[in-house]
């Protein structure tokens, strides 16, 4: 683990895994589009799905040297986001950020057997175990259809990128359906790659047609503080309430989960549970934990018999193959 991100090193082959600055040697893997997986500067090679390197592109990012394929190198869909894979080679695979959850058009991942395992623990404690996506619908169904019986507008809220296309998906239904511009402009590059969404009209032209006093209506928003200054207006102009999705809200102790009127445990990440099946299910003899709780998800795992541990910056220069 280097201050650049991790680096995998042997006589032939030098793999930056979702570095910081892409490096003008070897093979530079992005594994999706997020912004903290995003580097910051081009050089070299940069791996990644077209569908990353597009969102990337809308996100401010233009990735040169890009490829979509690699000899010896096998993408794995990570059913993380649209485009997210994870990596495998040379009996390695690096998951990025990952999901073995089926939630709307995203198919949870397959795991590929391996001798190395690189996974991310972001909900790695025994506390973040998250309901089925069947009973997530049936709650926030039942939550809109109770304020829309009161005339209340509903705003939706997750991640521009990922959580946000989700929600549209399963909740659009429910009409007139506005979409917060940011929203709008990644659902309709969700479109573009054959992902069935729900048309919606943008916010600001909503607003500017007069379209939100005709109430109820659902938005679809990123996700926000209650103190933001779009949120306070939506509240005080309209009475809008806000449902938050969000893995974070599982937990008593992360009050960041929970900043909207209601919060719903969802996530685009593997909850404790799916991580440790997809450990198991890699067959890995050697496991690495990154991003998130690293040490408490590698000593459960030890605790379970698979030889593991954290992969921490300045733990090892690099990772010899």
């Amino acid at each position: 683990m280097t201050k650049n991100g991790i680096l995998c090193v042997n006589d032939e082959t030098r793999v930056n895994l979702d570095p910081k600055k892409s490096d003008l040697l070897g093979v530079n893997f992005v594994s999706h589009a997020h912004t903290d997986h995003l580097p910051s500067k081009n050089g070299g090679t940069i791996l990644s799905s077209i569908e990353t390197s597009e969102i990337a592109e809308l996100r401010g990012f233009t990735m040169e040297n890009n490829v979509e394929s690699l000899e010896n190198f096998s993408l794995i869909d990570s059913g993380h986001i649209l485009g997210a894979r994870g990596l495998l080679f040379d009996d390695i695979f690096y998951t990025g950020d990952i999901c073995t959850r089926n939630r709307g058009f995203l198919l949870g991942a397959k795991i590929p057997k391996c001798k190395t395992l690189i996974t991310e623990c972001t909900f790695g404690l025994s506390e973040f175990v998250f309901p089925s996506i069947d009973k997530i619908k049936k709650q926030v169904n039942e939550l809109i259809s109770g304020l829309y019986g009161k005339g209340v507008p509903v705003i939706l809220m997750g991640y521009q990128l990922g959580k946000a296309q989700t929600i549209t998906q399963l909740f659009g239904h429910w009409g007139p359906l506005y979409l917060h511009d940011s929203v709008k402009e990644m659902n309709l590059l969700h479109q573009k790659f054959g992902i069935s969404l729900p048309d919606g009209i943008g916010h600001s032209e909503a607003e500017k047609s007069g379209l939100l006093e005709k109430k109820p209506w659902l938005m679809v928003a990123p996700m926000m503080s209650s103190k933001n200054k779009f949120i306070q207006e939506m509240k005080s102009k309209y009475g809008a309430v806000t449902i938050g999705f969000s893995g974070w809200a599982q937990s008593t102790k992360f009050s960041f989960g929970r900043r909207t009127d209601y919060s719903i445990p969802m996530s685009d990440h593997c909850d404790f549970n799916e991580l440790v099946d997809m450990v198991i299910q890699s067959g890995a003899e050697k496991v690495y934990t990154i991003h998130g709780f690293v040490n408490e998800f590698s000593e459960h795992l030890r605790k379970i018999g698979i030889n593991s541990q954290p992969l921490v910056e300045n733990t090892l220069d690099d990772f010899t193959l």
